[in-house]
């Protein structure tokens, strides 16, 4: 844990959250400025600052991510008309909290691009 990380404070409970999921792994919650009607961050409890501090060991965590996001697709009921699991890395990529996250987005068509 990183005791500046916002999503750190999140899982463990020192900062409010919609959380729709949490396990031992993984943490899941409403963005608090969503862009799509269906948007939640899917998180690894551990801190991972992005993408670029991944390892051959967190392969299995990714692949837990990835299926949380699909689950939750189901749950909220877009896994039929399409979803989007996005991972933003860096600043240019629009990355603004450096704890690894999925943006599970859907409800409303998006563009393609």
């Amino acid at each position: 844990m990183n005791d500046d990380c916002i999503f750190c404070k999140i899982v463990k409970g020192d900062l409010p959250a919609q959380i729709v999921f949490q396990d031992g792994e993984v943490t899941a919650f409403r963005d608090i400025n969503p862009v799509k009607p269906v948007h939640i961050l899917i998180i690894p409890n551990r801190h991972i600052a992005s993408t670029n501090a991944l390892t051959e060991a967190d392969e299995a965590l990714i692949g837990r991510l990835v299926n949380v996001g699909r689950q939750l697709a189901a749950d909220e009921g877009v896994d039929e008309s399409g979803y989007r699991l996005v991972i933003n890395t860096g600043p240019q990529a629009g990355q603004t909290v450096y704890h690894l996250h999925l943006h599970l987005l859907g409800g409303q068509e998006m563009p393609f691009h």
